[in-house]
């Protein structure tokens, strides 16, 4: 963490709400791909982000600096939107479920777009299939590009459990795209 970012940090802690801003505008983007990736839907995404720098803001004054303040984010973020699929499977198992009527699609050989698109699709459908926990540390190892290290702090966690989390994440989504490997 630079000294600037810090000196930044401080200020928001302090209560100076542009320097607050200034984090924000920083790392808003990384933090909204990161929750539209755990949820895969942009406006819950969004309030995820928009809930997790509200916390962020209260929470200022007990940021250490011992880790990177990205690395912090990503923690309040990936517990929020945890927190939140949490809240959605209580709410699903008292709820009716109806019939799914999805139709499968398949890829069109002739037609690259229809292929990336499936693809795309059926990765995150794959993605979703997963725990939480195994959804969050997959996503923050390969698409957020942390060390093991960042994300057992991330998870709370050990690092042999964060490994094996994330092995067993790479596992089942082998698992579930075995079928686009081989067509």
């Amino acid at each position: 963490m630079s000294q600037t970012e810090q000196k930044i940090i401080r200020k928001a802690a302090a209560g100076d709400r542009t320097a607050f801003r200034e984090l924000v505008l920083e790392h808003s983007h990384a933090m909204f791909r990161l929750a539209w990736r755990l949820v895969s839907d942009e406006s819950i995404a969004e309030d995820i982000v928009q809930e997790a720098f509200i916390k962020a803001w209260r929470k200022l004054g007990d940021f250490r600096m011992q880790s990177s303040f990205r690395s912090w984010l990503h923690r309040i973020t990936v517990n929020t939107a945890m927190d939140y699929l949490r809240k959605q499977a209580r709410r699903n198992q008292f709820e009716t479920p109806e019939p799914e009527w999805e139709t499968v699609q398949t890829a069109s050989v002739t037609s690259a777009p229809d292929v990336q698109i499936d693809i795309r699709t059926q990765t995150e459908a794959a993605m979703m299939n997963l725990s939480d926990k195994e959804r969050s540390a997959l996503l923050l190892r390969h698409f957020e590009g942390h060390s093991i290290k960042e994300i057992a702090q991330i998870m709370e966690m050990t690092t042999d459990a964060c490994k094996q989390t994330i092995f067993r994440a790479v596992k089942k989504m082998r698992i579930e795209l075995r079928p686009l490997v081989t067509t």
